[in-house]
């Protein structure tokens, strides 16, 4: 069998790079099997990421076990928590497309055989996802677990209860005590941070396209059976490699909406949208927002977790995991279950033997918390591309909600409006020039949002941005408004004072501005410089797609 790594190791031709291979402290007997990237996020800055050494290491020894010889290459990462609001977030989004780019590099330039990808947080999984597609080299996906939830006098708590307290104590709520109380005690340990915010999200729906095994999504972090999974995805990579089963064999259409149905009965993180258009853009696989919202419209929502509920990702663990929720979704054929996964078998033989412990957490099909999904594209004269928003996260008597437009345009704008006490009962707050392009890098606002939510006004008030939410948002926080400000999009038209109407039930936003209006502050509006004209960030504003299309690179 000719192997990949056969470019590097086999002939005389190939005997400067064998010296090379001796100097790394390897022996001839290893360079004999085949070589395996273990594709490691693992850092000191992100808590997501604190235990990952472990995690490669139990990885290789799983990849040694089934004879091969593993090999660490690196991966940025950033932590978003550290980087929300201020320069840093811009940042976030744009990482993904580096980590892709440094999977395909280290792995083309160094003619690995098949790779193991060990991330955790926001954009590393998304990231190194797509580095894989791009490369289609036998691969799979072994995540770092969520962190357990934090203590608050009793009842579990997490980041997101952190950023709220903020918010409470601007608007004189709790004081300085209770303040470094909840700091002190939300984060308690290593993992990603542990409700169904993005990195979760991601780790659980890359369980549920197959490029997972059984459990990557809900293990906690700190358990011993998340080393065991990672030894188990180090022997497994070794049989993808042996029967050349790559990503692209895995991730097809009919996989890509089994995640959409999942991502929508789970109600995970808006921001699981642009990674999803992102991921199928990798593999040649056609996908939108209208498809998105049509998987939504027959898919019930099944699960409440931190923020739309109280729950968080070990509630879901000790419930059954994804395993529970696809066997649920399976009962009324809403998943493919003959996709084939990294497992080797087929979803339906990956979830025979599941079971859903906690009906309360995972709730029956024929008992959901909604009919449709957790997630909802909305489409108007004010995004003709779409938006999205949490659903499943939004109180029910913000479903519908017409409200005042208060335009800022940037995210510091509206953060001191909002600590100012000068955003009031049903106003529609606007937050602009935040998009791929405009931002650049598509902010994600959890600043804001957890602002007004610890001020008890997500309730009451609406908030619309071409930039993104954080999964740890809730309310109407309605984000990825398409076409962008910066690109000539009609949230870049709004004015203070203007009626914005959104129904999130039947998918519509609407700008309550005459024609005519519109026109002529069409005629006035003037382009803006860019914000960034240097580094990196430069190039990627004149390269990004929009938030519609996954944000990503042209």
């Amino acid at each position: 069998m000719t192997r990949a790594s056969d470019k590097v190791l086999k002939g005389d031709q190939c005997a400067p790079q064998r010296s090379l291979f001796y100097a790394l402290g390897l022996t001839k007997e290893e360079l004999e099997r085949p070589l395996i990237a273990v594709v490691s996020a693992y850092s000191e800055i992100v808590p997501g990421h604190a235990h990952l050494d472990k995690i490669t290491e139990a990885v290789k020894a799983g990849i040694r076990l089934a004879g091969g010889t593993p090999i660490t290459v690196p991966s940025i990462g950033v932590c978003d928590g550290i980087a929300m609001g201020h320069i840093g977030m811009k940042y976030s989004l744009a990482s993904r497309e580096l980590i892709a780019d440094s999977v395909e590099t280290m792995v083309m330039a160094h003619a690995f055989d098949g790779m193991v990808l060990v991330p955790n947080c926001d954009k590393i999984v998304p990231g190194m996802f797509m580095g894989a597609l791009r490369v289609n080299l036998p691969a799979l996906i072994i995540s770092g677990g969520a962190m357990l939830p934090g203590n608050y006098h009793g009842k579990a708590m997490s980041l997101s209860t952190m950023f709220e307290a903020v918010g409470a104590k601007k608007a004189g709520m709790i004081d300085e005590a209770e303040l470094t109380y909840i700091e002190q005690n939300a984060c308690p340990g290593c993992g990603s941070c542990s409700g169904m915010f993005t990195a979760n999200s991601m780790n659980c729906l890359s369980e549920a396209i197959g490029m997972a095994l059984p459990g990557n999504g809900t293990i906690p972090a700190v358990y011993s059976e998340r080393i065991q999974l990672a030894k188990h995805a180090g022997m497994k990579i070794m049989e993808l490699v042996e029967k050349d089963i790559k990503p692209r064999d895995i991730v097809n259409e009919a996989a890509i909406h089994n995640a959409l149905a999942c991502d929508m009965a789970l109600g995970c993180s808006s921001n699981s949208v642009l990674h999803l258009l992102a991921i199928a853009h990798e593999a040649k696989v056609t996908l939108d927002l209208h498809k998105i919202n049509e998987i939504s419209s027959r898919t019930p929502n099944l699960c409440k977790l931190a923020p739309a509920g109280s729950d968080h990702i070990v509630d879901l663990y000790r419930a059954g995991g994804v395993a529970a929720v696809l066997k649920e979704l399976a009962k009324k054929q809403l998943v493919d279950t003959s996709v084939m996964t990294v497992s080797g078998k087929t979803m339906a033989e990956n979830i025979k033997d599941a079971v859903n412990l906690n009906h309360d957490i995972i709730k029956d099909i024929e008992q959901p918390n909604s009919q449709t999904g957790g997630i909802a594209v909305l489409f108007g004269n004010l995004a003709t591309e779409g938006c999205v928003v949490k659903r499943s996260a939004v109180a029910e008597k913000m479903l519908e909600h017409t409200g005042t437009a208060r335009v800022f345009n940037s995210e510091e704008e509206a953060n001191e409006a909002i600590y100012g006490g000068k955003i009031n009962k049903g106003d529609v707050v606007v937050i602009r020039y935040e998009g791929p392009k405009g931002g650049p890098g598509m902010r994600e606002m959890l600043n804001p949002t957890s602002a007004l939510a610890g001020m008890k006004l997500d309730e009451d008030v609406a908030l619309i941005t071409d930039g993104r939410f954080s999964g740890a948002t809730r309310g109407a926080a309605i984000g990825h408004v398409s076409p962008e400000a910066a690109s000539g999009g009609m949230i870049g038209l709004v004015e203070e004072g203007d009626q914005i109407a959104i129904d999130i039930p039947n998918g519509t936003i609407q700008l309550l501005v005459d024609e005519e209006t519109i026109l002529q502050r069409k005629k006035n509006w003037i382009k803006p410089e860019p914000n960034v004209k240097e580094g990196w960030l430069y190039r990627y504003q004149r390269m990004v797609t929009s938030g519609s299309k996954g944000a990503v690179l042209e």
